[in-house]
């Protein structure tokens, strides 16, 4: 068994909204996605797992997503966001997924993956990984609790998660450091 990453929002295929919107570093759609996909391909090998959380697709037919999902390394897990509703989960397993959920996921006992931040708390029993919020400055990158996989924040390439780990870990020592 490989490594397991995480990664949010990647909108393929939109080719003009969110590269205005969210400020992200590309010409144009097709650049865009040229690029993610060499990321994606550059840290994930053929036995990693990709936890994509969400809104993987923005204005792409199916045979457009299908042809990206070909072409991207790992065993693919679709934690479905706002704008993955168009297709149920055999669709986009038909397309190139491997599994879908379109409720939340818990992964380890601990960490809740899902498109849109829950709420947790310094006392909460779960951290949450997420994704929908862009570059909203209301949510931090990570915290003691949680840890934001928009690709706007991880590089546009999928972040490992024992490095997700380490960080929301190393939040919660200096938290606790601080006296919180």
């Amino acid at each position: 068994m490989g490594s397991i990453y995480m990664i949010s929002d990647t909108h393929f295929g939109d080719a003009g909204a969110i590269l205005k919107y969210e400020g992200r570093p590309f010409k144009d759609g097709h650049e865009m996605n040229e690029q993610m996909i060499e990321n994606w391909n550059r840290v994930v090998g053929a036995e990693d797992t990709v936890y994509h959380l969400g809104d993987f697709a923005c204005g792409m037919d199916v045979d457009g997503m299908k042809a990206i999902l070909g072409r991207l390394n790992g065993y693919k897990v679709l934690i479905a966001g706002n704008h993955d509703r168009d297709f149920d989960s055999r669709s986009w397993m038909d397309m190139g997924f491997d599994e879908v959920s379109f409720l939340p996921v818990i992964l380890d006992e601990f960490f809740i993956l899902s498109h849109e931040p829950m709420y947790v708390n310094i006392y909460s029993p779960y951290a949450n990984i997420f994704g929908h919020v862009h570059n909203n400055p209301m949510y931090t990158d990570v915290s003691e609790r949680s840890f934001c996989a928009c690709v706007e924040r991880i590089g546009y390439a999928p972040a490992a998660f024992e490095a997700i780990r380490k960080g929301i870990l190393e939040a919660d020592r200096k938290g606790m450091e601080q006296g919180r």
